[in-house]
């Protein structure tokens, strides 16, 4: 079943330094953009981390420092890469755990504004989890019938993840065959910070970590002020300080 696109789709793969949010960048990032009128665009960037490229990832993807020594920062690349994702509605695999969040994080850090509002949010992971349950090598071979050889190549990964994509619209038709339809089935996530230290239950952002866990965010903050500033000084992606921010200043607001 074709994809019915009402706005592009921005199709996703990043290889990075390592998987923290917090201290680890980008070092490839491919982009399959997919139109409305059923043509697709493909954008692949290599990317200096300003940092050493360890040796166990380097024997994943391939990618050394020497490769990445000459290129652009994504500070440099920023403003591209967010003009090419403007408008677009966003998808990948795992993207809602790891790719996008780890995006997010390189714009804020580039003090890019990049607004997550009205965008739609597919992980093609999950419609093979809910469906099948299995990593993208797995499903290549199971939807597509083809070895993925380039696995942990941004690009390869990208086209990979479209494919699977399409393969899994045509073998379910209950996902229909635009991003609405397959968002009901699979369901769309409620995402305070990507980094999941908070959470919505019943309508309220709750700490989803640590001796605060389950509790409402605002009635920690106006009970215990000094917990804002140690999240701040601490070791957490800039999206969760963000978020942490917005709602410190809403309760601070109410509670003047």
């Amino acid at each position: 079943m074709p994809l019915q696109l009402k706005k592009p789709l921005a199709v996703i793969d990043l290889e990075t330094t390592g998987t923290h949010l917090g201290t680890d960048r980008i070092i490839e990032i491919a982009i399959v953009k997919l139109l409305p009128d059923g043509n697709q665009v493909l954008k692949r960037k290599i990317i200096n981390p300003q940092m050493p490229i360890p040796k166990s990832v380097t024997e994943l993807h391939g990618i050394t420092d020497e490769m990445v020594k000459d290129a652009p920062t994504f500070k440099q690349v920023a403003h591209e890469l967010k003009q090419i994702l403007d408008g677009c509605d966003l998808a990948g695999y795992n993207s809602n755990r790891f790719d996008i969040p780890m995006l997010m994080e390189e714009f804020l850090r580039a003090d890019v504004d990049f607004d997550m509002r009205n965008r739609k949010l597919v992980d093609v992971q999950k419609i093979f989890h809910l469906m099948e349950q299995r990593t993208l090598s797995a499903a290549y071979k199971f939807y597509c019938n083809k070895i993925h050889n380039a696995a942990h190549s941004a690009e390869a990964d990208a086209i990979a993840t479209v494919e699977i994509f399409h393969a899994q619209l045509e073998r379910y038709p209950d996902l229909g065959n635009s991003i609405d339809s397959v968002l009901k089935v699979i369901g769309e996530e409620v995402i305070v910070d990507f980094a999941r230290r908070f959470a919505i239950e019943n309508g309220v952002e709750i700490f989803n970590f640590g001796k605060h866990k389950g509790r409402p965010i605002c009635d920690v903050l106006k009970a215990e002020p000094q917990y804002y500033d140690w999240m701040m000084k601490g070791d957490f992606p800039m999206h969760t300080k963000q978020k942490l921010t917005e709602i410190y200043t809403r309760t601070m607001l109410k509670k003047n």
